[in-house]
């Protein structure tokens, strides 16, 4: 019994030893996190992709431009980058290796910008292709991104979280027939919105008369009940809003959300466009 013992006990030593020895070898700690380079140091991947950035400024040459509006871009896990230059939308292969993002080449559309939003457009895609290194401050939905070229110029990016259905203040932005998206008749861009409740309930302004009325979720389905609203009169474009939207705003309907973005179709194939404020840094 005493010579099984002490066998055990030199084989548990053997082992101790042997696990130690490879503890040595370069880059095979378990979780030593080692990034290769013999540092010994963690490489931490940065949380760029599935978060939606807003552009703020691009940095070229020393001299720092602010961004259009509605400049975006998003990386998915799976390679590919979307979003917006500064006035066309885009899509390109995007390859991450640590903190370095490769963008391939760009593909756009090709809608007439205004000057500076061409320019812009024009230095955005010129900054946002081949190896960048990217950099992320901040945690949570509060994120700052920064993308450099090997030149030194820079994009300034921001995180924006999605907006919820319920307790947004959806502003009406265009009208849905199939497949065919409409402008708002004129003078009306600002006139309609709707706000959903975390209670079933939904109210706004159609156009021309303010709304109350039930609205329950189930899903990605919406079921309007009847509506009430006050019964002013109002000119014929902001009429003929008011009742595109009725049409929409009844029974059972379908939604849909991208990012900050609502669509709502109904059965009869008519439908509306409506967007969210930009969240509040």
């Amino acid at each position: 019994m005493r010579t099984h013992r002490m066998t055990v006990s030199a084989l548990a030593v053997l082992a101790t030893l042997a696990l130690a020895s490879c503890g040595t070898e370069p880059g095979s700690g378990a979780g030593s996190g080692d990034s290769g380079d013999g540092s010994g140091t963690v490489r931490a991947e940065p949380a760029v992709t599935g978060v939606h950035w807003n552009v703020s400024s691009l940095t070229v040459g020393g001299k720092k431009t602010s961004a259009p509006e509605g400049t975006h871009v998003e990386i998915d896990p799976e390679g590919k980058a979307t979003g917006n230059l500064g006035c066309n939308r885009f899509t390109a292969d995007a390859r991450l290796d640590g903190d370095k993002v490769t963008v391939g080449e760009v593909t756009s559309t090709g809608m007439a910008c205004a000057k500076e939003s061409q320019q812009f457009e024009d230095a955005m895609g010129e900054a946002f292709r081949g190896e960048l290194r990217a950099a992320v401050a901040g945690r949570g939905e509060a994120k700052n991104l920064t993308l450099t070229t090997a030149r030194g110029d820079s994009i300034a990016l921001t995180s924006e979280p999605p907006a919820p259905l319920a307790g947004t203040a959806w502003k009406v932005t265009g009208l849905v027939s199939g497949s065919t998206v409409s402008a708002l008749p004129a003078g009306t861009q600002d006139a309609a919105h709707l706000t959903f409740g975390e209670d079933g309930t939904v109210e706004g302004n159609l156009g021309c008369n303010s709304f109350h009325g039930k609205a329950e979720v189930s899903g990605s389905t919406l079921t309007f009940g009847p509506l009430a609203s006050t019964r002013k009169m109002c000119p014929g474009p902001e009429m003929e809003l008011e009742r595109a939207l009725l049409a929409v705003l009844k029974g059972t309907t379908s939604y849909t959300i991208e990012h900050r973005s609502l669509s709502i179709e109904a059965e009869s194939g008519k439908g509306l466009d409506a967007s969210a404020p930009a969240a509040k840094g």
